[in-house]
């Protein structure tokens, strides 16, 4: 509630009132002070009362200190003065604004009688509405009773007064609308009103602020009167005080030259820094090269001495052995016997890379004979199954010629031979290239070559070739049985091992039940998962008012059981693996909620908050409506 227009003006006369003493004193201060004589320097009034019995100079002259007060004193008034009438001014413009806002303040109140009034008349159209509807309900069913009973008489001459009840009831639907017309008309007003009262409001706040302002001069006012008391440093006027601050702005550009030149000196010396930096840089990196070049070269230099080492070995061996076959020889055989040894060994070594360039030549061609082989074994293994199952389709109609299988099946046992003959080939070539090419060139007919009692290689070889072993007579053992079967008759007793071994039909009948079983178990934990799922979404859209969607990856959607249009959705992305942080994306929808995002997200930083926020103003906009 604001004071009263008498308060008001008792409350303001105050500093006027304290305005006017200040002057007053400031004026008999001046006027009786002991102030000195510019030409004597002797105080006028010293020893004599103050005032115009005060003892005058004996010098004769203007004293201009006096004048210049004075009219110093004449300005600090009609400033006051200026002052005054600006605070009057403001005072009247206050009683104005007073004025205008009780007849604010009496037209929002009869506002407020409308707005109740409007209230009242749109709870009465609410309780017309819902006898329309209610009328409408037993017009239809009238309707229905009349479209059944079409020759009952007391119905239709109950149908005109109906008629006529219902026009009655349209004429005030119409009413009523209009009603709602006006109250929309003066809500508008009411909102105007409101409107008009910020700005006044505003206003008054300003009026504040100009009373402070005013109260704010006259301290700095008095302030420059102090000025030169404080201070010390003969500051009495504001062109004093320029003079200063443009004798320090001098120094402080002193002071920036000397700040350059330094700065500069400094780069300087920084380029310098940085160059001196770049060639250390540049010989480090020459020395890492040339460390690594020595690195290199002594690696190297490693390698030739085992390399030497090893060739000097190879020498020395090569000595012995000669020194031990030229012992053996007498002095007289020397020269000759070293000769013919030298051509038979460069022979030797000739037939050594004709007979491995031979051998890569035989295995090659082994490699493909094989592979024609095993195309050929293919295409019969293709053409006996097809006969075989031609035989058991066409098993009725006709009997298959036991001489022709037989001869089929000799020439796949002949040609399996001839695959098995030419695998052992292939391994005999690829060991013996093998050895030329890990162990040394040499005549197996010459040298003996001695093995560990336990080779890691023989006994892999060894395990390899035993499993080949197993899996081919496993192998047989199963063709054995296949052919017992076709032929039908007994099974061998060897051959019965093999046969229990596989598993039997109810086995795997009962294996596929168990399989099928399975599936279905799986497929109805997925319907009662997905009911499960539904239900549980149904349950936090129904109890939180939002309807969750996973759109992409750490995406969600998120739309309101109040939502005015379908397409009105936030979007939340997930900005922390466990789901612990989120971050809420731009959309057409969050444009319009930007108050609500400002005050609970950014400021209290509560996503429920917002939420909860959101859903009420939603909530609101269609209960108005």
């Amino acid at each position: 509630t604001l004071p009263a227009r008498g308060c008001v003006r008792k409350r303001t006369a105050w500093p006027r009132l304290a305005r006017a003493l200040i002057v007053n004193l400031l004026t008999l201060e001046l006027s009786y002070a002991p102030l000195p004589c510019q030409l004597c320097g002797v105080p006028y009034n010293t020893g004599a009362p103050a005032g115009r019995w005060a003892r005058p100079c004996i010098r004769p002259g203007p004293h201009p200190t006096i004048s210049a007060l004075k009219g110093r004193i004449s300005e600090l008034q009609w400033s006051v003065m200026d002052q005054e009438m600006r605070v009057k001014r403001l005072e009247s413009e206050k009683q104005e604004l007073q004025e205008q806002l009780d007849l604010q303040h009496k037209k929002w109140q009869e506002a407020n009688q409308k707005i109740q009034e409007l209230q009242a008349s749109q709870e009465a159209r609410a309780d017309h509405e819902q006898q329309i509807k209610d009328l409408e309900q037993k017009l239809s069913l009238q309707e229905q009773d009349a479209a059944i009973v079409k020759n009952m008489k007391s119905e239709l001459v109950r149908l005109p007064r109906l008629e006529r009840e219902l026009k009655q009831l349209r004429e005030e639907t119409t009413h009523l609308r209009e009603m709602r017309e006006t109250n929309g008309l003066l809500q508008e007003e009411l909102e105007g009103l409101q409107r008009k009262l910020g700005r006044q409001e505003k206003m008054q706040e300003t009026l504040v602020g100009l009373e402070l302002e005013n109260e704010r001069l006259l301290a700095k006012l008095q302030s420059w009167e102090r000025l030169d008391q404080t201070t010390g440093l003969s500051i009495r006027t504001p062109e004093d005080l320029s003079r200063f601050v443009v004798e320090l702005q001098q120094r402080e550009l002193a002071l920036k030259d000397k700040n350059s030149a330094v700065t500069s000196s400094a780069r300087g010396l920084e380029k310098a820094r940085q160059q001196l930096q770049e060639e250390l840089r540049q010989v480090s990196g020459q020395l890492l090269e040339e460390r690594k070049k020595r690195e290199t070269h002594e690696a190297l230099a490693r390698r030739l001495q085992k390399r030497v080492l090893l060739l000097t070995k190879e020498r020395d061996g090569m000595r012995a052995i000669l020194g031990s076959y030229d012992s053996e020889l007498t002095s007289a055989e020397y020269s000759p016997q070293l000769t013919r040894r030298m051509r038979e060994a460069e022979d030797m070594v000739q037939k050594v890379h004709s007979h491995s360039a031979e051998m890569e030549a035989q295995l090659s061609q082994a490699l493909e004979e094989l592979g024609g082989q095993k195309q050929r074994a293919d295409m019969l293994e293709m053409e006996l199954k097809m006969l075989k199952s031609q035989s058991s389709s066409a098993e009725q109609s006709f009997l298959f010629s036991r001489e022709e299988v037989d001869t089929l099946r000799l020439k796949v046992e002949e040609l399996e031979g001839e695959r098995r003959r030419l695998e052992e080939e292939k391994r005999m070539l690829e060991a013996q290239l093998e050895r030329r090419v890990l162990q040394g060139d040499y005549d197996q007919s010459r040298t003996k070559v001695l093995h560990m009692s336990r080779n890691p290689a023989s006994v892999a070889r060894q395990r390899l070739r035993e499993d080949h072993s197993q899996l081919q007579a496993e192998c047989e053992r199963l063709r054995g049985l296949l052919r017992a079967m076709e032929r039908g008759g007994t099974v061998p007793t060897d051959l019965e091992a093999a046969a229990a071994s596989l598993p039997s039909s109810k086995e795997v009948a009962e294996l596929k039940k168990q399989v099928e079983s399975a599936e279905l178990k799986n497929q109805r934990l997925k319907e009662v998962f997905q009911t499960k799922i539904q239900e549980f979404r149904k349950a936090c859209y129904t109890l939180t008012g939002y309807q969750i969607d996973i759109t992409t990856e750490n995406q969600y959607r998120l739309t309101s059981l109040y939502a005015e249009h379908p397409g009105d959705c936030l979007i939340f992305k997930a900005t922390s693996p466990s789901g612990s942080k989120m971050q809420l994306l731009e959309t057409e929808f969050s444009h319009t909620v930007g108050e609500l995002i400002e005050v609970h997200l950014r400021r209290q930083d509560s996503i429920p908050a917002f939420l909860s926020s959101l859903t009420l103003e939603l909530f609101s906009r269609q209960t108005v409506a």
